[in-house]
């Protein structure tokens, strides 16, 4: 056991100062069966500290129902037993380019606008919430012997709000669950960020990419005293679908952290290794200044252009990092542990053998929730959906000629049948389909969401058709709506009770699951991961052997699918793919190198 807290200039452990050369690495966007190859090459990079965010809506999937909530418990001992100390960042909210900032659907669907305020309903969830979950940090603190050496208060708030009561509840709420370590804040070096997200008595942080001098003479306006640190030294940037992969010159990141730490301050480096938004969980962002602009959904990918990529492996900024950091080891440079292997690419390319075929409709009927009529179109918060899609349906009254038809409050993306046949795309929140649809028509709306808007003050929007369905200007009622939630198809046998017919021919432009098979040698159990490409379909989302991969998508940037080698094996391997806009070439998916 130890004693870690905060003094007038250096973070003090048992009463030495010590500098915390930390960084970031999510344990849910790491296969568990990885955590720890990552933490060794982040202990080799230099570093001796992980920090890590907790996303509440991964945990408390449908409201009083937890999942694995000991997940980060164990990421905690897994931490401790390669070298690294830990810093624990809550929430509830998180941002982390997460699915709603980390925040429930069915938490913000409700309050909206209240969630993140000194509002009793919302505290009362986050007060249970943070019962459930601060046991496992609260028993590995260090003073109790476990890694643990501060935990955050809320995220970045002065990014979002000034409800000083709400920071001051969370604090509490902190204390009176065990914890007793150092808390902190964290938030931009601005004047409106600082003063809005941070508390007295509570350690202020910042967040930045450069101008690391500028940042902390900022901070130090605020907090006079204390030691500084970069609690997000943003080394390289996210990507979002349909724009251009973003890549950070490792030379001037390396030169940003020096400049950091020639600061004399602590540094935890965002992200160290990002790895993966399996399963659908990417959030977006809302364009320009004020981040309500169109929306900007993030790609699967998460490797964020870390010094460790998304495979595990060292690029040229861990080299450079590791540099940097070695004249700050304890025992100097030469103390820093040599790398673990490499990870282990799959080789060869492996295409699927196709067994069959299941329309959206029926994959909706069989998995989805119950069928839903109401006079307005329900949201997916309604219908008790995070990530996957909604079927609306509904008529258009008879006795009147073709007029235009179009959505208000669209969220995300919408593909339009009339009377069976596809009749367009609908992808802005106000659109109108281009051919005018006559009296009499059966309408069908397929609804998917492409990520909550994690960050700004559109965060916590509800997702599907928000406004109505407008035939000239007039709007229909009497829709029948039903959700499928994308968690459905990972339940053991679930996609077994999906009639299954025969394969659509290529080029046909189907949608609906395609379920196959990868078959693969043995060499494949030694592979630590492997690539998958999907060239010739649109977008939609990959399972393999039931582990959902993530959301792929045609627009780019991203073109292959991490998996884990942990989901392969050899022989035969299942493969399911959920097509949702056109799939051109089925047989264009490869698995290996």
């Amino acid at each position: 056991m130890a004693d870690f807290t905060v003094g007038d200039e250096d973070f003090l452990l048992d009463g030495r100062p010590v500098r915390l050369l930390s960084g970031a690495l999510h344990y849910f966007r790491v296969h568990e069966a990885q955590w720890g190859h990552r933490l060794a090459m982040l202990r080799a990079m230099g570093l001796n500290c992980v920090e890590t965010y907790v996303p509440w809506n991964l945990h408390e999937p449908f409201l009083g129902r937890y999942h694995d909530v000991a997940a980060l418990g164990r990421f905690l001992d897994a931490a401790r037993e390669a070298g690294l100390w830990a810093i624990v960042r809550p929430g509830p909210y998180i941002c982390a380019e997460w699915e709603n900032g980390g925040l429930p659907h069915w938490l913000t669907g409700r309050l909206g606008r209240r969630a993140r305020t000194d509002d009793p309903e919302y505290l009362v969830h986050v007060n249970r919430w943070f019962r459930a979950l601060l046991p496992q940090v609260a028993e590995r603190q260090i003073d109790r012997g476990g890694p643990v050496l501060m935990v955050q208060v809320e995220n970045e708030y002065g990014s979002y709000g000034t409800d000083r009561g709400y920071l001051r509840h969370l604090a509490d709420l902190l204390h009176d669950c065990g914890i007793t370590v150092p808390l902190f804040t964290s938030d931009g070096p601005e004047d409106h960020m600082l003063t809005g997200g941070s508390l007295p008595g509570v350690l202020a942080t910042a967040n930045f990419g450069g101008r690391a001098r500028e940042g902390f003479e900022v901070l130090r306006r605020h907090q006079p005293s204390g030691p500084l640190m970069c609690m997000e030294f943003w080394c390289g940037w996210f990507d979002h679908w349909g724009a251009e992969h973003v890549v950070r010159d490792a030379a001037d990141a390396a030169e940003t952290l020096r400049e950091i730490l020639a600061c004399g301050a602590s540094v935890n480096i965002y992200m160290a290794h990002g790895g993966t938004n399996f399963a659908g969980w990417s959030g977006a962002n809302r364009a320009g200044d004020l981040h309500v602009g169109a929306l900007e959904p993030t790609a699967t990918s998460y490797d964020y252009d870390a010094p460790v990529d998304e495979a595990g492996r060292p690029t040229e900024k861990f080299w450079l990092f590791r540099e940097a950091l070695a004249a700050h080891q304890d025992n100097g440079a030469d103390s820093l542990p040599r790398l673990p292997p490499e990870p282990a690419l799959l080789t060869g390319s492996f295409g699927a053998t196709w067994e069959g075929w299941t329309s959206l409709s029926d994959v909706v009927d069989v998995l989805g929730g119950e069928e839903s009529e109401s006079p307005v179109p329900p949201t997916f918060e309604e219908l008790d959906v995070d990530r996957g899609l909604v079927r609306y349906r509904l008529d258009v009254p008879g006795g009147r000629q073709p007029y235009p038809l179009g959505v208000l409050g669209l969220r995300d993306v919408a593909t339009v049948y009339v009377d069976g046949v596809r009749a367009g795309v609908l992808d802005s929140e106000d659109a109108t389909l281009a051919d005018p649809v006559p009296g009499g028509a059966e309408v069908e709306m397929w609804v998917e969401s492409l990520g909550r808007v994690n960050y700004g003050p559109r965060g916590g929007e509800s997702k599907g058709i928000t406004g109505g369905v407008l035939h000239e200007r007039q709007y229909l009622h009497g829709v029948r709506a039903r959700g499928l939630r994308l968690d459905a198809l990972s339940v053991p046998g679930a996609v077994a009770k999906l009639p299954l017919g025969e394969v659509p021919p290529t080029s046909s432009g189907t949608t609906g699951l395609y379920r196959g098979r990868l078959d693969l040698p043995a060499s494949a159990s030694d592979a630590d991961f492997a690539w998958l490409r999907l060239p010739g379909w649109g977008r939609g989302f990959v399972w393999v052997n039931g582990f959902c991969v993530g959301r792929y998508w045609g627009v780019g940037p991203q073109r292959g699918l991490y998996v884990p080698g942990a989901v392969l094996g050899a022989g035969g391997n299942e493969v399911w793919v959920l097509e949702l806009d056109e799939a051109h070439d089925p047989a264009g998916l490869t698995l290996g190198t």
